[in-house]
């Protein structure tokens, strides 16, 4: 499966002028691409007071995405800040080239920014399949809980959208790679570049191998990079070295 993940410039709380960027990039992409990632809340940027800014469920960027997927035959991955029920969510929105889409609303919210005063926690564990690919959602602060994320034998990759900035660049780029070693799986994450009315974003974009390996990585500025993951190689090593059967054994939500 080929991926790209775009690790993008967020202009502060404009939607469409961030939608219109990342269709200029994605247009730009080979139509070999089977999957697209972008950043967490990438229309944006990561936004703590969600009111006036959220969108309604299954409208706006959800369409666009829709629109996107259908029209380059691609599937296309990222979150936005959501409105549902009364309640708000950083959902993330897996769209598959037919428009068929999953959802996971981010369930470890983060508090340092007071995340968790605004939006609702997410309750359930979603993967996705896609091309042969059985495909676990997290969104930023889930890398720092490694519980939440372990391989129960029932994913091959991660996908980790964030807006995960400078100053803790360095937890950024140490965890993930952690996270494909210990499950066995290979892991895209995606982060942003440039700046908010908070913090500095210097990406950190990388395409990890299920030995922790770099298929992929960006530099800090605006960037698209792309890389390729081999279910057939995945499988073989699982079973050369089958350390998923030796883990404890441990109920989480």
């Amino acid at each position: 499966m080929n991926i790209i993940l775009l690790q993008t410039d967020i202009t502060w709380q404009e939607p469409e002028t961030n939608r219109l960027h990342a269709e200029d990039l994605i247009d730009s992409l080979p139509d070999s691409t089977d999957l697209i990632v972008l950043p967490e809340m990438f229309t944006t940027g990561f936004c703590t007071s969600p009111k006036g800014i959220a969108e309604k469920a299954d409208t706006e960027t959800l369409t666009w995405m829709q629109s996107v997927a259908l029209r380059r035959n691609m599937a296309i991955a990222s979150s936005v800040a959501t409105e549902e029920d009364g309640k708000y969510y950083n959902r993330f929105y897996f769209v598959k080239p037919d428009g068929s889409y999953a959802t996971y609303n981010k369930r470890h919210l983060f508090t340092f920014a007071g995340e968790d005063k605004e939006y609702a926690a997410g309750q359930d564990r979603v993967i996705v399949e896609y091309n042969g690919f059985r495909i676990l959602l997290q969104i930023c602060y889930d890398l720092r809980f490694p519980v939440y994320s372990r391989n129960r034998g029932d994913y091959d990759m991660i996908l980790y959208i964030a807006s995960w900035p400078t100053v803790r660049l360095y937890a950024w780029n140490t965890l993930v790679r952690a996270r494909a070693i210990e499950n066995v799986c290979y892991v895209a994450a995606v982060n942003r570049t440039g700046n908010d009315p908070g913090n500095e974003y210097s990406g950190g974009t990388a395409l990890y191998d299920y030995m922790g390996k770099p298929i992929a990585e960006a530099g800090t500025g605006e960037e698209a990079v792309s890389g390729s993951i081999d279910m057939q190689q995945l499988t073989d090593f699982r079973k050369k070295f089958p350390v998923l059967q030796d883990a404890d054994e441990f109920t989480a939500p």
